[in-house]
């Protein structure tokens, strides 16, 4: 719209009028009249059955296919509301190609929102269309400013206040205007018909028969950066079992680094029966800590903490000051028992008995895992059993946590983390859940599509230059993406992948990178990955003295730590737009096959970084890589300044192919940061 010195003002929902029968259940359109078909309304996940995912502060962008018979012209309307509302709101959208329409809305708060898509037989526009022809070809068009005079006061018979005022006014400027070419000039001026669009009754207005969700969540749903740590191995005196305190001291390290969420295993108290070794031993010596997954003890269970760890007043003070760092603390839950929790005595009914009379532990054949007994969740008393595990979760969101890892949730029934999730976040709306399911991919979308609000991926397993590329274009550019918010760890205490067992210190540099940009959410498995720590036992992709089963003690200031790295990349990404968003990730041409170079830039477009990782720890590699600079504005040959973020190297490049040299003795990447070309002049000097 423009006011009335032409100036355009910023389009605001209009709430649906109550005439224009949106809001009534009993919208039954006419045979005669049901003429607009509304199809293939995107984003929607599983038809409709889930929601789709964003955050606060985004918008949703609509697109549906609305047409009619014939050849009248048709108006699109997105109807949006929160979920706890009644009062629909409405936006026009725009056409496109081939009958496809567009509208957006913004989401900015979270919760739910439901939106879809209503359509009618747009009489005014179609009347443009005709004079528009009749006049083109020299016809008496008299009686057809007078039908588009009758449209016009239609329109103001549903308007209201000025907008009506304005409305008659237009009609009968129309009808007075003696000048014909003026009147048609009038009649065909787009301003007015999207005027009109807003204001006209619109009636057998038809309207799709299903509603879609988008679920909203805060921020850090999409850009965070996570931190692994055992607790036990923070004490600062070698030997001794590690406190909540001592996690406290490492807060102000931690948030130089540049993370903003600290993830700890299990903190619960461990049993001891069949527990485990070192290095999964089947059986522990004396003094062995046992997995922290094992949870439950004569002291405690989920409800609990270990006591060598402190009080749950210790823990909520780490809470609290994680907060004052800008940390959030995120707590693993891991529904499974040890065989000393007090679940198996108070609720044994919870627990798959063989007929021998012992208790099914959990199995991956050949492996078994006797300190660890699973919930039998299709035992007859399955509601108690939701209830409690409810119960364990707002526990601890009433000791401050916002953020939970599930561990293994795709081991337990889908509609149990469907109903779970909903529940948590009737309650707490800001919680965020990260699912820990390396399993199929249809599981693991699935558990996403269900509610968790990040999800671990296969990222550690994707290596090749071929592998990564495809990989990552299917999470960002599919109807993955819509549902799935991925979160990369280039390696977790299950997990340390081959090239960082052979790699040495440049895989460690070369992964991280990776995780870092490609995903606007990363995490690494703490004081090992800073030190580039590579040993495996022989065969697997387990540590060897794996802090799963022993405490250790780690000097994270070693010579070889990669800790510098770390801070300047975090840094490099809370000041750049671009690297906040996963689903903005393009790929670019490069003439190396060892060598992936991407691109993000900011919604605006006025942050652009282009990203180039030698994928081979063992070579310095040079290639020529294409700068997309018709997408940047740049004319081809000009020249535009670059900045290295790394190296913090600033030159000028020229035209779309250029030269990079990466050598992963000293950095295998580069983060290059590029300003669009916005203006004719370019100040060198800023970057010179």
């Amino acid at each position: 719209m423009k006011d009335d010195l032409g100036t355009a003002r910023r389009e605001e929902p209009r709430p649906c009028r109550q005439d224009s029968s949106l809001l009534s259940a009993q919208c039954i359109v006419p045979p005669s009249s049901g003429r607009v078909v509304i199809e293939a309304i995107w984003p929607q996940v599983g038809c409709g059955r889930f929601p789709v995912k964003r955050v606060a502060g985004e918008e949703l962008t609509v697109q549906a296919d609305v047409f009619c018979d014939g050849h009248d012209e048709v108006g699109a309307l997105l109807l949006f509301r929160r979920r706890d509302s009644e009062q629909w709101q409405e936006r026009l959208m725009r056409r496109q190609e081939d009958d496809r329409w567009e509208g957006n809305f913004s989401l900015p708060d979270t919760g739910a929102y439901i939106y879809t898509v209503a359509g009618w037989v747009n009489h005014y526009r179609t009347w443009q269309k005709s004079l528009q022809k009749k006049h083109q070809a020299g016809q008496d068009v008299r009686v057809e400013i007078a039908i588009g005079a009758k449209l016009i006061r239609s329109a103001a018979e549903t308007a209201l206040g000025d907008d009506a005022v304005r409305l008659h006014f237009l009609a009968q400027t129309l009808e007075q205007e003696h000048n014909r070419d003026r009147a048609v000039e009038l009649g065909l001026d787009q301003e007015i018909a999207r005027f009109i669009d807003e204001h006209s009754g619109r009636p057998f207005l038809v309207r799709y028969h299903q509603e879609f969700e988008v679920q909203v969540d805060r921020d850090k749903a999409l850009f965070s950066s996570w931190y692994e740590l055992f607790p036990r191995s923070c004490s600062a005196d070698p030997g001794r079992h590690g406190t909540f305190t001592d996690v406290a001291k490492l807060l102000p390290d931690l948030a130089e680094l540049g993370f903003d969420v600290l993830y700890l295993p299990p903190i619960h108290p461990i049993g001891t029966t069949k527990r485990k070794g070192k290095n999964n031993a089947v059986v522990a010596e004396p003094g062995d800590p046992g997995s922290p997954w094992a949870i439950g003890a004569p002291v405690g269970g989920h409800k609990a903490v270990h006591p060598e760890l402190g009080t749950l007043d210790d823990f909520r003070d780490l809470v609290s000051q994680a907060q004052r760092h800008g940390i959030e603390i995120a707590l693993d839950i891991a529904f499974q028992c040890s065989p000393d929790h007090p679940y198996l005595k108070s609720h044994p009914e919870w627990f798959l008995w063989r007929p021998d009379g012992t208790v099914q532990h959990a199995e991956n054949p050949p492996k078994k895992y006797e300190d660890i007994i699973p919930f039998h969740f299709e035992n007859p008393n399955w509601k108690e059993l939701w209830e409690e595990l409810k119960s364990v979760i707002l526990f601890w969101v009433e000791q401050g946590v916002r953020i939970f890892r599930i561990d293994n949730p795709h081991t337990k029934p889908l509609p149990f983390w469907e109903w779970l999730l909903c529940e948590v976040k009737k309650s707490c709306p800001e919680v965020l859940f990260l699912s820990e399911a390396f399993t199929r991919h249809k599981v693991m979308y699935r558990l996403a599509k269900l509610g968790f609000s990040q999800s671990y991926t296969y990222f550690s397993w994707r290596n090749s230059k071929a592998e990564l590329t495809a990989y990552v274009d299917e999470l960002v550019h599919g109807e993955v993406r819509e549902f799935l918010r991925p979160n990369f760890w280039p390696n977790t205490p299950d997990i340390l992948p081959e090239p960082l067992q052979y790699g040495g210190r440049a895989a460690f540099m070369i992964r991280f990178i990776l995780a870092a940009t490609l995903s606007s959410s990363y995490g690494i498995y703490g004081p090992v990955f800073e030190l580039c720590v590579g040993e495996a036992v022989e065969g697997s992709e387990e540590y060897l003295h794996a802090e799963k089963y022993e405490v250790r003690a780690w000097d994270r200031d070693a010579p070889g730590n990669i800790r510098r790295l770390v801070a300047q990349v975090n840094r490099i990404r809370r000041e750049n737009e671009a690297l906040q968003d996963t689903f903005n990730v393009r790929f670019h041409h490069c003439t190396d096959d060892n060598v992936v170079f991407f691109g993000k830039s900011s919604r605006d477009g006025s942050n652009v970084i282009l990203i180039a990782v030698s994928l081979d720890p063992f070579r310095p590699h040079q290639t020529e890589v294409r700068v997309p600079i018709e997408d940047l504005g740049i004319p081809p040959g000009a020249p535009y300044p670059v900045h290295d973020l790394l190296s913090e190297e600033k030159f000028i490049w020229e035209g779309d192919w250029n030269r990079i040299e990466l050598d992963p003795a000293a950095l295998p990447a580069r983060i290059l940061k590029i300003r669009p070309r916005l203006r004719k002049e370019v100040d060198f000097d800023y970057y010179l």
